[in-house]
């Protein structure tokens, strides 16, 4: 090793054809298969990571990550899932049970927790709330989706693709999107609720 990293506990640390920048901390309990950490990078425990590599001043917590590159000042996880292809530019934050496919996420991007980005592009400040899935596979094919900068993706949004939402888009909670949008289009798709007056007492005798 041409730099070597700070490991906290060699006896649980598995590390394998990897090279690091200065400064690297290896928290205990993390496997590392052939991947290059740059400088000031933070690996913190039950990690694992192969063909991968990581950007300066990252810092990645409980999580698996395959085929992927991180750029810089991330912070991944806990328990997110970055699979091949994945790319990340600068500032990018990803949360818990976040998994990204396939997909390359511009600087300031931020995915907090419970998304799926499969074949994406996403562009640069965007937020992905809690539940969005990026539908790229119709049961034949796999297609590809893209997201303007400073867009805002609700909770609970589908984009089906191709779709291509334009920057600066606010996609509602609970939306499915299947068409293109335009610039700051504000887009809502819900169902109106049916509200039925003291029909929850009826419907819990009935199950009775």
């Amino acid at each position: 090793m041409k730099n070597k990293p700070i490991i906290l506990d060699k006896r649980t640390s598995y590390i394998y054809n990897c090279t690091f920048g200065q400064n690297v901390i290896i928290h205990p309990c993390v496997k590392l298969t052939n991947c290059q950490f740059g400088d000031n990078v933070e690996i913190f425990s039950f990690c694992e990571m192969r063909d991968s590599v990581v950007e300066e001043g990252t810092k990645i917590t409980h999580s698996y990550i395959e085929g992927a590159h991180i750029g810089k000042e991330n912070e991944i996880g806990p328990f997110t899932r970055l699979r091949k292809g994945a790319v990340t530019e600068s500032k990018v934050k990803l949360g818990n049970f976040v998994e990204v496919k396939n997909s390359h996420l511009y600087s300031g991007v931020k995915a907090g927790h419970l998304a799926y980005i499969g074949d994406a592009d996403i562009g640069e400040n965007t937020n992905i709330g809690c539940g969005a899935i990026f539908v790229n596979y119709n049961g034949k094919i796999k297609q590809r989706s893209s997201v303007g900068k400073d867009s805002f993706i609700g909770s609970n949004v589908n984009v089906i693709a191709p779709c291509n939402i334009a920057e600066g888009s606010y996609i509602c909670a609970g939306t499915t999107v299947t068409d293109d949008t335009e610039k700051d289009d504000f887009v809502i798709g819900r169902v109106k609720p049916t509200i039925k007056s003291g029909r929850a007492i009826k419907y819990r005798k009935e199950e009775k």
